[in-house]
């Protein structure tokens, strides 16, 4: 944060990261990522340091992975990197910052994780996906049919925020009308109470939790008595592996499930706009080729990476590029530094939407533990943009957006936009 107070400027930023001693450098502060000037930190670490120790921070020391080969390698080895929850889980924090880490499959090893993954994975496989389309569409019509011409408005509450509430609920097959508690508890469950935040403390956000977790039991104990249906609640309640899993458990993969279906398409629809109009050539690139929609959808995925790291706990002592990671050290994979990577990705800094590979991201995360949700948020991203360009010559951005107090999730609080008016 800048001496007055005001974000830190890149400029400054790039400073400090190349003043201080390699030994300092210290990624995980949302300040930075709030004012998106922690990129020259992570540009330093890839080259001079890519598999850095902190010794200072907040929830103790940690393991900084910041170049793409080196997150996949770790990604895709549970054995010696767990996401057990009982170790930390999958975040810097690891429940120190909040509560107590909740269980859930994404904060599993083998063979558990396997299994209740399973257990949800039909209701965004491709015959489910292919069924929830022309909704998706009919929505996503209705919502950019009802904006404002000529006015600003914030595209984040109006576009991104409502397209996902409204996929979310039909997921859980929650009342539409309860569509926004369920986007505005995934905030608070990733949200740091603090003075003026979406929690001010501890203890409101624990009362928060108590209605989220109220909620669902609910749905979860309609689901149970009534025939096995195609919705997430259902399949958690019928299925052999998770019908009979304590509840903290439940909500722990109900977590999960928001958190996931909230954060990644939200984000990313609302960097679409950002990138498009920081790259006015691709924006008119597409306009003249809506055919390059699908690539700009993964090459917007990529560039925005939504959430910017997931966390693991070395089982044992491991020997890796030269450094030894003790058992039981905190290991952050930066998503958002390996999508960077320049030796693996040509022009990483570039918005490109017609890359020659435009998939080789790790915003989704390696392995076992890839979102098991990604084909649907890249569903509702085409969807929103094939339907954006049959209607608007542009949807222009009027004033930088407000991003995330988070060193998680990457995303925008608030993106003023204006569709101008037709001549």
């Amino acid at each position: 944060m800048a001496a007055d107070g005001n974000l830190m400027s890149l400029k400054d930023a790039r400073d400090e990261a190349y003043a201080l001693p390699i030994e300092k450098l210290n990624p995980a502060q949302p300040e930075l990522f709030q004012a998106d000037a922690m990129w020259p930190i992570f540009e330093r670490l890839r080259a001079e340091d890519p598999v850095h120790y902190c010794e200072e921070h907040e929830f103790g020391p940690y393991w900084s992975i910041t170049k793409y080969n080196d997150i996949m390698a770790i990604d895709t080895d549970h054995g010696r990197f767990s996401s057990d929850f009982m170790k930390g889980g999958i975040t810097i924090a690891g429940g120190q910052a909040n509560m107590d880490p909740l269980p859930m499959f994404i904060a599993m090893d083998p063979p558990k994780h396997d299994i209740q993954r399973k257990a949800v994975s039909p209701a965004v496989a491709p015959p489910a996906l292919a069924a929830m389309a022309p909704q998706i569409r009919e929505r996503a019509g209705a919502i950019l049919d009802g904006l404002p011409i000529g006015e600003e408005f914030d595209w984040v509450d109006l576009v991104s925020k409502e397209l996902t509430a409204m996929t979310l609920a039909t997921l859980f097959d929650a009342p539409q009308e309860d569509r926004r508690k369920i986007t505005y508890w995934s905030d608070v469950v990733t949200a740091a109470p603090m003075p003026g935040g979406i929690v001010e403390s501890i203890e409101q956000k624990m009362g928060i939790f108590s209605e989220y977790h109220a909620y669902f039991t609910g749905l979860w104990n309609q689901k149970v008595n009534a025939p096995p249906a195609g919705d997430l609640i259902s399949m958690l309640a019928h299925h052999p592996a998770t019908r009979d899993m304590e509840p903290r458990e439940y909500f722990g993969n109900v977590v999960l499930l928001t958190v996931g279906g909230n954060d990644t398409t939200r984000n990313t629809i609302s960097g679409s706009i950002l990138a498009l109009n920081r790259n006015p050539d691709q924006y008119r690139k597409l306009r003249e080729n809506p055919d390059l929609i699908p690539s700009m959808v993964s090459e917007t995925i990529r560039w925005q990476t939504p959430l910017a790291h997931m966390r693991r706990t070395a089982t044992e002592d491991v020997a890796f590029q030269g450094k030894t990671i003790k058992a039981g050290d905190k290991v952050v994979m930066w998503y958002v530094s390996g999508n960077r990577d320049e030796t693996v990705i040509e022009n990483p800094n570039a918005y490109i939407i017609d890359r020659e590979r435009p998939r080789q991201h790790i915003s989704f995360g390696f392995g076992i533990h890839r979102c098991v949700g990604n084909r649907l948020a890249e569903l509702q991203l085409t969807i929103i943009w094939e339907e954006i360009l049959k209607r608007f010559p542009e949807v222009r951005l009027v004033a930088e957006p407000k991003r995330v107090y988070s060193t998680f999730v990457k995303g925008y609080e608030t993106m003023p936009v204006v569709i101008p008016k037709r001549n």
